[in-house]
């Protein structure tokens, strides 16, 4: 079993930046891989960034060049940092992590970004 719990949400106007953290329980060695995942109302539930054992990331297209995912794991969390925010980031943010074929989802944390 792994818990992730958010934090660093919050709201912000275009052009600026946030830094969101993903704490996880148990050793980040074990943890095959951790991700962010956005949901704007009325929308699915979008990849934003993902990163493996490795350290190795990837980005989806609408977030390269803004987002940087890295991860700290003496600290076991990874984080997000978010530049040049756009009102289209405007979505709750979830952390993933998966370990031995199981997926856990953190409870999200509201992203804003305005005008």
């Amino acid at each position: 079993q792994v818990q992730v719990v958010e934090s660093g949400g919050g709201s912000v106007q275009a052009g600026g930046s946030l830094r969101l953290a993903c704490a996880a329980s148990g050793s980040f060695f074990t943890i095959l891989s951790m991700a962010w995942y956005r949901q704007a109302p009325g929308k699915q539930r979008d990849l934003v960034a993902s990163i493996n054992a490795g350290g190795s990331a990837n980005y989806a297209d609408f977030v390269k060049g803004r987002f940087t995912i890295s991860k700290d794991n003496a600290k076991n969390t990874m984080y997000l940092q978010m530049n040049s925010l756009i009102p289209e980031d405007t979505a709750v943010y979830y952390c993933t992590a998966t370990k031995s074929g199981n997926t856990y989802w953190g409870q999200g944390t509201q992203v804003t970004v305005s005008s």
